[in-house]
């Protein structure tokens, strides 16, 4: 059997091992072939391959449930649950999704692009199953790094409080999340899978049962068991953390060793209550080049396989702003040694990485942990250090109680600096940051900025280090500057609050925040085309208002424009509205931004189409909204 013919994963029933691994390489092959050409994911489901057609093979897919944490550990997943035709559009305008997505497929039981989600989800439905009298099996199956996330370990501590609630968990162990894992538990994992004995056992004690008479090649399940068991005895702390917490615990298991993985599984099914089977995998399995950088190849744009070097570029970038914003905080946190870069697994994605290399004393790694980062830095921050928190706009989502509690309500000056703020892409929508100015506006003591290029993203790194009254926040997105002259020194702090004006005109007003500013200049040239003279401020601040600037101008021309790359709903065009309101100053106000709907993913410029933010559509909007025409060179 190819693997072009499995529709459904229930066709692997039956198959050999050998079968088995033909199947597993042709899976690796389409996995390769496709994130070389398009870009995606790739060490992480390379590592599971095994993992994912061993479990399968034990399973009746259904009726039984696998929940994946994350999402970008599933492709195999994808590729033997009828989406192999059209895997080469991975996250690419209305192809395969990068993560989960339960209207993707019927075997994508939960949504996943976040981690640590798995284990609770699938004992939610395993508590419906038990509800209802039905029978199927529910899995979870969490990468280690994952097992950082206080919410893993939530759902472990309830499942093992329920004896009879049968859950598989699934422990996809291979030292990494993003980066190499940190923390307690990371190293317990470390000793469980490296103790001498254990490893000992593992490697020796099949062949030594080969030598019995009558057994030979053949290791029966009662003598798989019998290893099981003198592995335990060798090493009492192995699994000794989980089956206090009240699971069996199974393993440490060899990942990529599909009769072991077999058998294993259907032990684990055997059992009574919750169950976790400890899976060793190598991140990046079957591709030397991502076996030996794990970190470098945990995703790739499109790359050359042979080689494993990106595809060269037709033309030269100006730096991405997350490499900018590690630039100057190392500069900065050189001469201060009160400034501490906090990232939550994160630190090559937020430029962290640099920090950690420079200044290794100023640097922490939490893991996947955002909830407890946001918390450690309002401790750092009241013993007066300078906590700079640099994490994803969707993560910081899952640290908002402690944003409230431990800092804003204390209002302790905890630098929050917003990465992959606005459309993100590929990624799609469990990655997109449209929310952050909405879920902090809201916030007493917070204060909102984003630049408008890369200059000004320094300016604001020295404002946020340096301001001291309570939280600042600072978004800026994906991708690459434009290319502006970066300043080498004499970086001076921005006047909280304070707006510019970048052009002048008295037929509309045009206010742009961080992102949208360069669009709006660019909008304002189409308008002059027309004959409309527009005022372009960069707004800067979205909390506070430049209210001194703006109101007087919004009263003068009569039209406001507001422009944003975030939500719409209690964004930065709903402050400027509602500082219009409370001023009584009573004008038009169109704002342009996202509405109310979840963006999917696509290229960045295919979704900024689709949801009317190029520049010609946006001066479009502009012009039929206040002046009633609609110039055909703008269909063009």
């Amino acid at each position: 059997m190819h693997l072009s013919e499995i529709t459904h994963p229930n066709q692997l029933h039956g198959l050999s091992i050998r079968q088995l691994q033909q199947i597993a390489s042709q899976i690796r092959e389409k996995h390769l072939q496709t994130v070389a050409t398009s870009g995606g994911h790739l060490g992480p489901g390379l590592g599971v391959v095994e993992l994912t057609l061993a479990l399968y093979q034990t399973l009746d897919l259904d009726c039984d449930k696998v929940i994946w944490d994350v999402g970008h550990q599933a492709y195999p997943h994808k590729l033997i649950t009828d989406r192999y035709h059209n895997f080469n559009t991975l996250r690419q305008k209305d192809g395969v999704a990068g993560y989960l997505k339960r209207c993707e497929s019927k075997f994508d039981h939960f949504g996943a692009g976040h981690a640590s989600t798995s284990i609770s989800a699938a004992l939610g439905m395993a508590l419906a199953r038990d509800m209802k009298g039905e029978k199927f099996k529910a899995v979870a199956v969490i990468g280690d790094g994952a097992l950082t996330g206080g919410m893993a370990l939530e759902a472990i501590n309830h499942a093992g409080h329920l004896p009879k609630t049968n859950l598989l968990v699934v422990l996809n162990d291979n030292e990494m999340s993003i980066s190499p894992n940190v923390g307690a538990i990371s190293r317990h994992l470390n000793k469980m899978r490296l103790s001498p004995p254990v490893q000992f056992i593992s490697d020796n004690i099949k062949e030594q049962v080969k030598q019995l008479p009558f057994v030979g090649d053949s290791l029966s399940p009662e003598l798989g068991r019998l290893r099981e068991g003198m592995k335990r005895l060798a090493v009492p702390k192995v699994g000794a953390v989980f089956e206090e917490l009240g699971f069996t615990y199974i393993g440490p298991v060899d990942g990529h060793n599909l009769e072991e993985l077999i058998a294993t599984f259907q032990q684990a099914h055997q059992h009574t209550g919750p169950v976790l089977v400890h899976v060793s995998t190598i991140k990046g399995k079957g591709y030397a080049i991502a076996e030996q950088d794990q970190v470098g190849y945990h995703a790739q744009s499109p790359f050359n396989l042979t080689s494993g070097k990106a595809n060269p570029s037709t033309k030269p970038k100006p730096p991405g702003y997350s490499k900018v914003f590690a630039h100057a905080l190392v500069k900065l946190a050189e001469n201060n040694p009160k400034i501490i870069g906090i990232t939550a697994a994160m630190a090559t994605g937020t430029g962290l990485d640099k920090l950690q290399a420079k200044l290794p004393n100023q640097y922490i790694d939490v893991g996947i942990a955002e909830q407890h980062a946001v918390t450690l830095a309002a401790g750092l921050a009241c013993e007066g250090m300078r906590p700079v928190v640099a994490i994803y706009s969707t993560f910081l989502q899952r640290g908002y109680d402690q944003i409230v509690h431990d800092v804003c309500i204390q209002k302790l000056p905890v630098f929050f600096c917003l990465d992959r703020a606005g459309i993100v892409g590929a990624d799609g929508p469990t990655h997109q940051g449209m929310y952050d100015i909405s879920y902090l506006r809201c916030l007493p003591n917070m204060v909102l900025m984003a630049p408008k290029d890369e200059a000004e993203l320094q300016r604001m790194i020295v404002t946020g280090v340096n301001y001291t009254d309570g939280p600042i926040a600072m978004r800026y997105p994906r991708g690459n500057g434009y290319g502006v002259p970066l300043m080498e020194e004499g970086w001076e702090p921005l006047p909280i609050g304070k707006a510019e004006i970048l052009r002048h005109g008295d037929d509309i007003l045009l206010l742009g925040y961080g992102s949208m500013v360069y669009p709006s200049m660019q909008v304002a040239e189409i308008l002059s085309e027309h004959g409309i003279q527009a005022t372009v401020v960069n707004a800067r601040f979205a909390k506070p208002l430049d209210t001194e600037l703006i109101l007087p101008l919004a009263k003068q021309i009569g039209r406001v424009v507001t422009l944003e790359e975030g939500c719409l709903i209690g964004g930065f065009g709903s402050a400027v509205a509602e500082a219009l309101l409370d001023a009584d100053v009573v004008v038009p106000v169109k704002r342009i931004g996202v509405p109310d709907i979840l963006v999917d993913h696509a290229e960045p410029d295919e979704s900024k189409a689709d949801l009317g933010l190029t520049t010609p559509q946006m001066a479009e909007q502009i012009l039929n909204a206040f002046f009633s025409r609609q110039p055909s060179v703008l269909n063009s």
